[in-house]
């Protein structure tokens, strides 16, 4: 048997064990029963034992069972039924057909997994991220073909230079061409398809740097936060060593130019890569062997179908002269025509030749979209919708002209324009039927670059610059009180800043718990960046430190701590600029933080005694007492336990001052964990009974996990394991429900010491396994030792 045939032999094996080890998947008797077979001729083609030809029909009988069982059970089996079954079989069948045929007895195919199917232990789910296809895609066969003679089949099993460059101008539909033939051939690559918006040509001229692109590709690929790079050579190295050996679609939507897509391209055999721009690439085809997919306009037969899919046949051959001089002002442009038919669909009983004349009458090309044409104007195609909105919704869509944000929520859209959440319906459903905006997920709301562009210009046109500025200070202020308050659901026990009342017009946000902070950060994340960026471009500096602030919790808990650094970094210059001793220290202390979290305690130490001075100076009790509480967790890291404890007693001088009873209960937690530590068990458990009570009757979740933490340390020195699993116990309850992912691995190991104590070796192993599986996922050390115990410990 030819290797490419014993290949894909081997790739059947694979996958039927695949679909059968996937959850709810037949199993070897249900795969028997509907192939017909036995068990144990079921075992052997699983085992790869398959040669002759006569197991050519063993096999297809198998995967015709395999068929019937995913179509009764509705399966959607990750390598092929996605899409359907018959297109992911039927041209195996065909090429295995004939290779047995005509094939001598062949050596066993030895069992693998090909490259591109990791095996059913992989941990996360096949990434998806197409866009939704376009309706009514049509045309572009040439294209089309082009972009087929990427994918692997028998004469080009695994491609290398798999990578195409659709270009053309604005409105050409390089995207729509891009993502709709990546629909059809997303079943040609079983591990996952990835798209990336690159904003080459964004109004606002920040196209997506390369580096945050690699960060939300290894995020999707699922490499935690905590483990990916800091530097752009290392999350290329990290991306392509995600993509090594499998078979990924990558497709690199509106590029600005060859040096931001290099970094992002698979660099691997079995990949393919799409990438659309407005820009030629030419590099890319000089040096990267990439094939080029020019788009022109149209053909008018094409254009005329595309108008057909819209409007029905009927109406089109109707009024062909109409549909005629529509498709010719438009230039044939798709996504002008696009505009037009939506226009003339949400009117049937208008004329064609009502829309014509429209665009006969109209002035003054938009530039993303001149084709060329003196006549074309499809600024006129935009107005259609523009002009039949209420002017409420008009002023809305204008007011997200300038908007930086990647995308705006309900409530953040109504505190830009300055109404209530209420109010903000009524215009947002009108720009959304209207296709001005889109609501892209759930309550999330952005227009095409291209409307975006055409926003920008109407608000130019009518709208005073102090009314453009009240509104992004409208929205900012909605950010950072909802922020504010998302922090606080977070973390209680923060010492809080002193924000200015909200301007009128804003409704903040009030998450209702912890779940719902988290939810919100997670929505806003990118958001909230672009709002760092906008107060340094306007030198908002108070508003700069105090997003620092907001975003410091969250950052940390999620991993991000390079980002949670290089804000703070900035918000140390705007707090200084501001000569606010207050905003500085936390700054400074934001800085401490980061520092401590990247493994540079000297220069934790010394930002948190700058802090410390600061606070000192704008006598600042509670802050004075949380930076001590921060000192003493960087004594006690170096062995200094009775410098710990003093940190910690002046700790709870400051908060008793203050009057802070949160911060006085973390001081009770912390005096008694550092006399644990100094071996003076007695006053531990004093302090900690005491910490217990205070955190309970303030509702302070984290501080009791905490507390519940240190007694089992005291009861593991009094030699009471029964008692300090408890505590453990009780920790790793209120940890999980708050998502304190580096807090659960240290309880989950302490756990399972105490259950090795007790003599309960295989419970001690389990929590020791899933401490190393944290540990491992957040990129934090300790797993090697933890697996050191697992090979002692026998099961």
């Amino acid at each position: 048997m030819e290797d490419p045939a014993r290949e894909l032999l081997a790739s059947l094996c694979a996958d039927l064990r695949l679909l059968r080890t996937q959850a709810g998947g037949p199993g070897l008797r249900e795969l028997a029963r509907r192939a017909g077979l036995g068990k144990s001729q079921v075992g052997a083609i699983l085992a790869g034992r398959v040669r002759r030809p006569p197991d050519w029909r063993v096999v297809a009988a198998l995967v015709e069972g395999v068929r019937a069982h995913a179509v009764e059970h509705g399966r959607t089996a990750r390598l092929s039924l996605r899409t359907g079954v018959e297109e992911y079989w039927r041209p195996r069948y065909a090429l295995l057909e004939h290779a047995f045929e005509h094939a001598e007895p062949a050596p066993e195919v030895a069992p693998r997994i090909p490259a591109g199917r990791p095996g059913p232990e992989a941990p996360h789910p096949v990434p998806a991220g197409l866009p939704a296809a376009v309706p009514g895609f049509a045309g572009r066969h040439d294209a089309l073909a082009t972009l087929d003679d990427l994918l692997p089949g028998p004469g080009n099993p695994t491609p290398t230079g798999a990578l195409a460059v659709v270009c053309g101008p604005a409105g050409v539909g390089k995207t729509a061409l891009a993502v709709y033939w990546a629909h059809r051939a997303a079943a040609r690559f079983p591990d996952g398809q990835l798209h990336v918006d690159l904003r080459g040509f964004a109004p606002d001229g920040r196209a997506l740097d390369p580096s945050d692109a690699l960060r939300g590709l290894l995020a999707t690929l699922g490499v935690p936060a905590p483990r990916i790079p800091a530097t752009l050579d290392g999350q290329v190295a990290a991306y392509r060593a995600a993509l090594a050996g499998r078979r990924f679609l990558v497709v690199l939507d509106n590029a600005r130019d060859a040096g931001q897509v290099r970094p992002l391209l698979p660099g691997a055999p079995g990949c393919v890569a799409v990438v659309t721009s407005r820009d030629q690439l030419t590099p890319l085809v000089a040096t990267e062997g990439a094939r080029p997919v020019p788009l022109r306009p149209l053909t008018a037969g094409e254009a005329r179908e595309l108008l057909i899919h819209r409007l029905g046949k009927d109406r089109v051959e109707g009024e062909p002269g109409a549909a005629e001089e529509i498709v010719e002002r438009c230039a044939r442009l798709p996504l002008a025509l696009a505009v037009a038919g939506a226009r003339a669909a949400m009117h049937p009983e208008f004329p064609l030749a009502a829309f014509a004349a429209e665009l006969r009458a109209a002035g003054g090309p938009l530039d993303a979209l001149d084709g060329g044409d003196p006549g074309t104007d499809v600024r006129a195609v935009f107005s259609w919708s523009y002009r039949a909105v209420s002017p409420a919704a008009a002023g809305l869509f204008r007011l997200l002209g300038p908007h930086p944000g990647p995308d705006i929520s309900r409530p953040a859209l109504a505190s830009l324009a300055g109404v209530s959440p209420r109010g903000i319906a009524a215009p947002l459903a009108e720009l959304t039927r209207a296709h001005l905006v889109a609501e892209h997920a759930p309550g999330r709301y952005a227009p095409h670059d291209l409307l975006r562009a055409y926003a920008a210009e109407l608000a130019d046109l009518h709208d005073p610059p102090d009314v453009r500025d009240a509104a992004a200070l409208r929205w900012l202020d909605h950010l950072l009180h909802s922020g504010f308050r998302a922090a606080l659901r977070l973390q209680p026990g923060r010492t809080r800043i002193a924000l200015a009342g909200p301007r009128p017009g804003v409704t903040p946000e009030h998450p209702a718990d912890a779940a719902e902070a988290l939810a919100w950060f997670a929505a806003e994340h990118g958001v909230l960046r672009a709002a760092d960026d906008l107060t340094a471009g306007l030198g908002l500096d108070t508003e700069s430190w105090q997003l620092a602030w907001v975003m410091c919790d969250y950052l940390l808990r999620q991993g991000h701590r390079h980002e949670h650094h290089a804000m703070h970094r900035s918000a140390l210059g705007a707090a200084e600029r501001t000569a606010d001793p207050g905003a500085t220290a936390y700054a400074h202390r934001g800085l401490a933080l980061s520092a401590a979290v990247l493994g540079r305690p000297d220069d934790a130490r010394r930002h948190h005694g700058d802090a410390l001075r600061l606070f000192e100076r704008v006598g600042d009790q509670a802050s004075q007492g949380k930076t001590y509480l921060d000192l003493g967790g960087l004594s006690e890291v170096r062995g200094e336990h009775a410098e710990a404890l003093d940190a910690a007693e002046r700790a709870l001088e400051h908060y008793r001052r203050a009057g802070h009873r949160t911060g006085e209960a973390r001081a009770h937690t912390a005096i008694g964990w550092c006399h644990a530590l100094l071996g003076d068990q007695p006053a531990a458990l004093s302090w900690c009974h005491r910490a217990l009570d205070l955190h309970r009757s303030l509702d302070d979740r984290e501080g009791v996990a905490d507390t519940w933490h240190s007694l089992g340390h005291v009861r593991h020195e009094l030699g009471e394991h029964g008692a300090a699993a408890d505590c453990y116990r009780e920790a790793l309850d209120g940890y999980r429900a708050l998502g304190q992912r580096p807090a659960e691995a240290d309880t989950l190991t302490r756990l399972g010491d105490e259950y090795r104590e007790t003599g309960a070796v295989g419970a001690a192993r389990a929590a020791w396994r899933e401490a190393a599986a944290v540990l491992e996922e957040l990129g934090l050390p300790g797993a090697g030792e933890i697996l050191a115990r697992l090979s002692t410990y026998a099961d």
